[in-house]
């Protein structure tokens, strides 16, 4: 007979359980019975000396590159890894207090069992961090499952059984590429190539050609606006940054071939990672994942065109999965309400 703790399930009844995905651009809270509450962006703004938190999340990002010298904006997560441990848990605490407040006569303890997703390349001492910081943050139990694995749960893909499955997620730090079969990773490689390269990959390309400095959000907005991995349509935007010449503010138009051109370089490096990861598979499971094809995941699988790139360089057929933005923590949330799965995928279990 199982024993269960009766502190556990007293807390159990006060509080909330939450799936999380840490990302390092964005966040997104998963609460058991509630689906996905919360979708923020993963900023944290601070007072540089008193190390006082002023804003988090969307409020926080608004300050990027605006604020004063006294105030400091940072994402507390790059490459997919804590970055800054006391910004990280001071996101989390703030979160995990937001889904518990409620207007119900019945107060809500914000001490939840929590499942968070991390990529698959990271160090035990990574591992330990995220724990410790969701620790740190309130929560009575940290479980932490492989954010390729979440995102196949996430995208309804057979994990469980003996049929291979290959899921790429092109997230905002890391590209998470993985072959899965029988409840576990075959292979996976952990690219920290993706969706902060190809705001870096836009910035530099604009410098050069135009002199012209921008800042990681407008490089952002025209990635998501008219960036594309094969061009379909000619588009346009204006941006708005510092002529490097002038010291002067400067407009300029881009068009989506310039940025197909800037974002060439690391959509190649990220195909060749699949290609090379589809060389390393077994035959076996090389036939069911021709049979099913690859599933994209995360905000980089939404610039257009990429799954033609990929297809064309793999030589078998690419889907994306629905609202491939939430698979991470959609799979954390089904991870969430089924214990058994949990036990079997999750990586680390903190106390």
């Amino acid at each position: 007979m199982k024993f269960i703790n009766p502190i556990d399930q007293f807390l159990g009844l006060f509080s909330h359980d939450v799936g999380i995905d840490l990302g390092t651009a964005n966040t997104l809270v998963y609460v058991r019975g509630k689906g996905i509450v919360i979708r923020e962006p993963s900023a944290v703004a601070r007072h540089k000396k008193t190390k006082e938190i002023l804003a988090i999340g969307a409020s926080a990002k608004k300050m990027l590159g605006r604020a004063p010298s006294t105030i400091e904006v940072i994402r507390p997560l790059r490459g997919g890894v804590i970055a800054d441990f006391d910004a990280t848990a001071a996101m989390l605490r703030h979160y995990i207090k937001k889904v518990h407040e409620s207007g119900s006569s019945l107060p809500k303890i914000p001490r939840p069992r929590i499942v968070i997703g991390i990529p698959s390349g990271v160090t035990e001492v990574e591992r330990r961090a995220v724990a410790d910081a969701a620790l740190d943050a309130g929560a009575r139990e940290a479980n932490l499952i492989e954010e390729p694995m979440a995102a196949a749960i996430g995208a309804n893909l057979p994990v469980e059984g003996p049929e291979g499955s290959f899921i790429v997620d092109i997230g905002g730090g890391t590209s998470e590429i993985a072959v899965i079969s029988m409840g576990g990773i075959v292979l996976g490689r952990s690219v920290r190539i993706a969706g902060d390269e190809m705001d870096e990959a836009i910035i530099n390309y604009v410098r050069l050609k135009y002199s012209l400095l921008l800042g990681q959000p407008t490089a952002e907005a025209v990635k998501i606006g008219i960036g594309s991995a094969s061009l379909d349509k000619e588009k346009y935007a204006v941006v708005r940054g510092r002529d490097l010449e002038s010291g002067l503010p400067k407009s300029i138009k881009l068009t989506a071939s310039e940025i197909q051109e800037s974002l060439s370089p690391i959509i190649q490096e990220i195909t060749g990672n699949i290609v090379d990861t589809l060389e390393e598979t077994p035959p076996e499971l090389t036939s069911d994942i021709m049979e099913r094809g690859i599933a994209l995941a995360g905000g980089g699988s939404l610039i257009s065109g990429i799954d033609k790139v990929i297809s064309e360089a793999a030589k078998m057929p690419v889907w994306i999965a629905d609202d491939p933005l939430t698979c991470v923590v959609r799979g954390c949330g089904i991870c969430l309400e089924d214990n058994g799965l949990l036990k079997k995928m999750r990586v680390t279990k903190g106390l």
